[in-house]
């Protein structure tokens, strides 16, 4: 109900919007205090790249995540990630590993490790994360945080903002609307994760591969699969994106289950069915795997314009005392 009273400035909303300026108030308190020094903000020996979003709810930020760390290593760059590990069973400090556990570590650094192999570690305080991976990787010149626009604890050198095709929404803060923050914002960079941006920024192509992945890396294509009994499944902030996904790679899934973001998949049960293929996203199958080895997972291509990187790049390159080549 709210995600759809968000998008406009109806009854809901306004009846909300008395509340929304009490969070905002409180946000720009927050803001003053770490701008004043009243609250410390840390900074470590790495540069700091922050890719997060003002509006609630999933917006693409881990494919953008794991799109820069890729890039940064193509240049040669000693590249690692911070997060908070939304949803994970643990409150310490830990690295995340190969055999991790999701449950443990968060199921969105799993895969960010999983798809770059880069150090990741996860903690509360994304600085503290940022502390432990420069210990324990020390030739780390760049760190991604995953998430953490509003985390103003962990200084920053880059701070790129991420929206889908909501745009702001209606423009008003919690709980009227779905701004974490008013914008706009002051940002290095905007990235627009859907196929039509309501404002200026850069772009992306996003679309799903033409292959699925098994549980020991082999893969099999889409096309082998017309015909067959599908049941897609997917625990993400927008689960309707991805079944929309499969369809327009001309996948007709029986049933679509949509789970909520970041769910453990603790009660999922197979479809008896045995010739049933069960299709799901790459950040589902870190999890379902361990319950459905024979799930299907179904790769994301992310790929940011050019020009996108190209501004990242530069921003880089032109901060005081640091050389990004």
């Amino acid at each position: 109900m709210l995600a759809q009273a968000w998008l406009r400035r109806g009854a809901l909303a306004c009846l909300l919007w008395p509340v929304s300026r009490l969070f905002g108030a409180l946000a720009a308190l927050r803001r003053a205090l770490y701008r004043y020094g009243l609250l410390r903000t840390e900074r470590v020996a790495a540069l700091v790249v922050v890719v997060g979003n003002v509006i609630a709810g999933g917006a693409g930020k881990t494919p953008v995540v794991i799109a820069i760390v890729r890039h940064l290593q193509s240049r040669g760059l000693r590249v690692g990630v911070v997060s908070r590990g939304y949803g994970r069973s643990t409150t310490d400090c830990r690295e995340v590993g190969a055999r991790s556990d999701p449950a443990e570590v968060g199921d969105e650094p799993a895969l960010i490790h999983h798809a770059t192999g880069a150090p990741v570690f996860v903690a509360r305080r994304r600085v503290e994360a940022a502390r432990a991976l420069l210990a324990r990787h020390p030739e780390t010149g760049v760190i991604v945080g995953d998430d953490g626009l509003q985390h103003l604890a962990l200084g920053r050198d880059v701070e790129i903002c991420v929206f889908d095709d909501r745009g702001a929404g209606n423009g008003w803060l919690l709980p009227a609307g779905p701004l974490r923050e008013a914008w706009p914002r002051p940002c290095d960079l905007v990235l627009h994760t859907g196929a039509h941006p309501a404002f200026a920024g850069f772009g992306a192509r996003r679309e799903l591969a033409d292959h699925a992945l098994r549980a020991d890396g082999s893969s099999v294509t889409l096309a082998s699969l017309a015909g067959r009994d599908i049941v897609a499944v997917a625990a993400i902030a927008r689960p309707e994106a991805f079944f929309e996904m499969l369809r327009a790679r001309g996948i007709s899934p029986r049933e679509c289950i949509a789970l909520p973001d970041h769910d453990d998949f603790a009660r999922w049960q197979s479809p008896a069915a045995p010739d049933t293929v069960v299709l799901c996203t790459e950040k589902d199958a870190v999890k379902l795997w361990r319950k459905a080895p024979e799930a299907l997972a179904v790769p994301l291509h992310f790929e940011p314009e050019p020009a996108f990187l190209a501004a990242l790049d530069a921003k880089l390159s032109s901060l005081d005392g640091h050389q990004a080549s």
